[in-house]
């Protein structure tokens, strides 16, 4: 791991840290490192060792692999050119902590959805009929609809020339919220 590399993880510990609640001090106790050292992790003041930053993850429950991709999504900037046809088209490539997708023209894929993380739906162009928890709600140009996470729907385009953009939580990242926190 290059200097750069292990200076930008400290934004993904910081991040999966709070993820699941935990304090400075919880994962100081889990790791066997500093308050202090973890820290200045987090600020991107210190460079942890390989085997640190293993502690680490054990400590925060994932892998340092994660951890890595983490850093590597916050740090992308990628251009993805319009797309003239019809169809799906990704507009978020590389596994990232966001999925998004322009749907273009008539879209009828006659399947139900179930995500694991929050969705949003936007009509930018058109109308689509999206069907959810047991209803059916009629969007139109400019509309838009929130699926929170582990909600059946499906959707069609109603209107040929219609441009639909979805984006969500990308089904890699485990943004599940627990109230009791």
């Amino acid at each position: 791991m290059d200097e750069k590399e292990a200076l930008r993880v400290g934004a993904a510990v910081r991040r999966r840290r709070r993820t699941l609640g935990l304090t400075l001090a919880a994962v100081a106790g889990r790791s066997g490192l500093s308050v202090p050292f973890l820290s200045q992790i987090e600020n991107e003041r210190a460079r942890p060792s390989p085997r640190s930053l293993d502690r680490v993850a054990d400590a925060l429950e994932t892998t340092t692999e994660r951890l890595r991709a983490a850093a590597d999504s916050a740090r992308a900037v990628d251009v993805v050119r319009a797309a003239d046809e019809d169809g799906a088209h990704r507009l978020v490539r590389g596994r990232h902590q966001l999925s998004a997708l322009e749907f273009i023209g008539e879209q009828d894929l006659g399947r139900e959805f179930q995500h694991r993380n929050d969705e949003v739906m936007y009509v930018v162009e058109g109308a689509v009929e999206v069907e959810a928890e047991g209803r059916a709600h009629r969007l139109g140009r400019g509309d838009t609809l929130f699926l929170s996470g582990g909600v059946r729907h499906r959707w069609r385009t109603t209107v040929p020339s219609t441009r639909l953009l979805v984006v969500s939580v990308a089904e890699h990242i485990d943004a599940t919220y627990d109230s009791r926190r």
